[in-house]
């Protein structure tokens, strides 16, 4: 996707990454991944926004002593840096070890629309 797109998604982005943010600080820790996985969602089509989720969802795999997560997510990292430019993403994955790198999902209606807000 192009740098316009990465643009474009910004502020829908960081209003995820500040909701993540305000979960942490009040011990909402599933609900701070929550919000990292609509960031995930958002961003998939940027290669920074989609590695910066994946870098998120790591350090937050490694505050709460999440193995798995933080395995999978050392996966998705790479996978990121290098599929991302060439358009190899599964639209609405969540970006979480729970779900298959490879698998789509249905995106909401709100990520739908701000998606496609950002690509025109």
């Amino acid at each position: 996707m192009s740098a316009r797109y990465q643009q474009k998604i910004r502020f829908v982005l960081l209003k995820e990454f500040i909701l993540a943010k305000k979960a942490r600080g009040a011990g909402h820790y599933q609900q701070e991944f929550n919000h990292l996985e609509n960031a995930h969602v958002l961003g998939q089509h940027s290669t920074y926004w989609h590695n910066k989720a994946h870098c998120l969802m790591l350090l937050w795999a490694v505050r709460r002593s999440a193995k798995k997560e933080f395995a999978g997510q050392l996966l998705r990292i790479f996978g990121a840096l290098t599929k991302t430019a060439i358009g190899l993403v599964p639209a609405g994955n969540t970006g979480g070890s729970n779900i298959s790198p490879f698998k789509s999902l249905p995106l909401s209606t709100q990520h739908a629309k701000a998606i496609a807000r950002a690509q025109s």
